[in-house]
């Protein structure tokens, strides 16, 4: 039914597509995971590791077995995107399948699977909200309009000094330090690149990390919350505060 359907809307479909402007089509193709080539993006422009991360690669490889060499197709790519700034041209991912002798598509499906690898240009300072549950319900939505009307950009722009750029990460695991961000720094390229967790902000602090960071400052990552320490409760420990007591005996028959 739904096929037949589909046949006879083909034209409408077609005309749809051929109507639509460039920034809508490449949007859409980026939500469908399919590459479009552009003039910065595309698999005639010559792309290699540096010669300092030429050692990387080797040393990354040297994890892994001769015949899996495949299995290392993550770390190469976060080792590219590094150097290429945040993020992932085509002709970067070619350049990986020739590392580990793979079909170039072996490497797409990766590359377009995980979300840690940006298919875009970002900028140097990759600002990625927690959009998961816990931190919704602890304000992340109000985090994010803060930066995005701060910075004046929307979800996934460049800045226009080519700084900052926000998106959203679903759960980075620091639940009970919610709401959070992630700061993933490519201001140096693969030299000196971090990748920090800032954690219980407020609109107030994360507009203050950016300005930090646009000072070329390291704002201190981790909690934000000056009456935590780490992952404790605010305001410290209100049990456990001495070791916990063993069972009266080993056979719970017996007790």
């Amino acid at each position: 039914m739904f096929g037949r359907l589909a046949a006879t809307r083909l034209p409408e479909i077609r005309q749809i597509f051929r109507q639509a402007p460039p920034q809508t089509s490449r949007s859409f193709s980026t939500a469908l995971n399919y590459h479009i080539d552009t003039p910065d993006n595309n698999s005639e422009l010559p792309w290699e590791f540096s010669n300092a991360n030429k050692d990387k690669v080797k040393e990354i490889l040297s994890h892994y077995p001769s015949n899996y060499k495949q299995s290392a197709v993550i770390p190469l790519l976060d080792l590219a995107q590094q150097q290429h700034g945040g993020w992932l041209p085509v002709s970067a991912m070619n350049a990986v399948a020739k590392v580990i002798g793979v079909a170039p598509i072996r490497v797409y499906e990766v590359a377009t699977f995980y979300s840690m690898f940006n298919r875009q240009p970002v900028g140097k300072y990759h600002l990625l909200v927690c959009g998961t549950t816990p931190c919704m319900i602890r304000g992340s939505r109000e985090i994010e309009d803060a930066l995005l009307k701060h910075l004046g950009v929307k979800r996934n722009e460049v800045t226009k000094d080519g700084l900052f750029s926000v998106g959203e990460m679903e759960c980075m695991g620091c639940c009970v330090n919610a709401p959070m961000i992630t700061v993933a720094d490519y201001s140096n390229g693969s030299e000196g690149y971090t990748y920090n967790y800032f954690e219980d902000v407020t609109p107030k602090r994360v507009v203050e990390i950016v300005e930090a960071l646009r000072k070329g400052e390291k704002p201190p990552h981790g909690t934000q919350n000056p009456n935590r320490i780490r992952c404790g409760p605010e305001g410290g420990n209100t049990t456990l505060h001495g070791e916990p007591k063993p069972p009266p005996c080993r056979d719970l028959d017996a007790c």
